[in-house]
């Protein structure tokens, strides 16, 4: 479990994190989402006793992290892939770990194989990819088979097969009853993977719903209705209330509305329906619209430049 009260940090005049408070719950993966300098960085090092906060606090099963007598077999984490020594292989950073923290030797081939290492485990982190050190930081985090965990985008670097791989990771250790917290800008993976948010921006809270009810917070429902008969199902549902709009020669979408109440008006006029669907939101959508206002840094679009006839008129 992990407890965030009050906390509050300060760098000068400049305020990364604002009294923030929210709980991280053991049997979930809770996803940890902001734009680019919303603190989330800045909150996970002090849950781990790496920045001192200004105000407030953050206990891990009720203590700080300074506290704990055996950190690494309460808590691992991973922040910063690149924090490792170079000229170290991959299973001798981890035996260090090891040996500093009393961890059985058999352990490092475990988690080595855990997390797909394997050959490359021998080799010297200086030839390691990105991808290849996350996989050695989530085995350095997992090296003492910790209950809490905590992942600062940790599927950056990794491929496909690597994505889905932590994906299925963090759906087992939360369903081993881990508390799992993970940052990440790949908002379609916390849409399958976390069951809980927590949506922060310039500091400060802006959400803390399960996936699930960030979702419906939209409160914008759409359908996708496709039939021969376009024209007089678009009447009929003007007729009705319902704001329409053509998609192509057969196809319609319909404002706020259901598929139970576009497929019932349908077939009360014997209209014929080929495709028939609730449209669904998605988190990225979900998660602009909150954060709209607590992005630091707004990019411009880029104009469209003119074609060679139009340059030529």
């Amino acid at each position: 479990m992990i407890e965030v009260r009050g906390l509050t940090k300060r760098y000068g005049d400049v305020l990364a994190v604002d009294d923030l408070s929210f709980d991280v719950e053991p049997g979930k993966v809770t996803g940890f989402l902001g734009p680019n300098g919303a603190g989330k960085s800045t909150t996970m090092r002090m849950m781990l006793g790496l920045d001192r906060p200004t105000s407030g606090k953050a206990l891990v099963n009720g203590r700080t992290f300074t506290m704990l007598a055996e950190p690494l077999r309460e808590v691992g984490a991973l922040l910063d892939p690149g924090s490792v020594h170079p000229g170290r292989t991959g299973r001798n950073h981890l035996r260090v770990a090891a040996r500093a923290n009393g961890i059985p030797e058999r352990r490092i081939a475990e988690v080595i194989e855990q997390v797909g290492l394997g050959r490359a485990a021998g080799r010297r982190i200086k030839g390691y990819s990105l991808g290849m050190r996350q996989r050695l930081g989530i085995a350095a985090a997992l090296l003492a088979d910790p209950r809490v965990l905590l992942f600062d985008e940790p599927m950056n670097g990794l491929d496909l097969d690597g994505v889905r791989w932590i994906r299925g990771l963090l759906r087992r250790l939360a369903d081993e009853g881990r508390t799992v917290l993970v940052s990440s800008h790949l908002l379609s993976e916390m849409e399958q993977t976390a069951d809980r948010l927590v949506v922060i921006g310039r500091g400060r809270l802006i959400a803390d719903a399960t996936t699930e009810e960030i979702l419906r917070g939209l409160g914008h429902r759409q359908v996708r209705v496709r039939t021969s008969q376009p024209d007089q199902l678009l009447t009929r549902l003007e007729e009705h209330g319902f704001t329409v709009q053509r998609v192509d020669a057969h196809e319609l979408r319909v404002e706020e509305s259901t598929a139970e109440q576009v497929g019932d008006l349908a077939n009360s006029f014997h209209l014929p329906l080929h495709h028939l669907s609730d449209v669904q939101q998605s988190l990225e959508r979900a998660y602009l619209a909150l954060t709209s206002d607590h992005v630091e840094h707004h990019a411009r679009e880029a104009e469209r430049a003119p074609t060679t006839m139009e340059a030529a008129q």
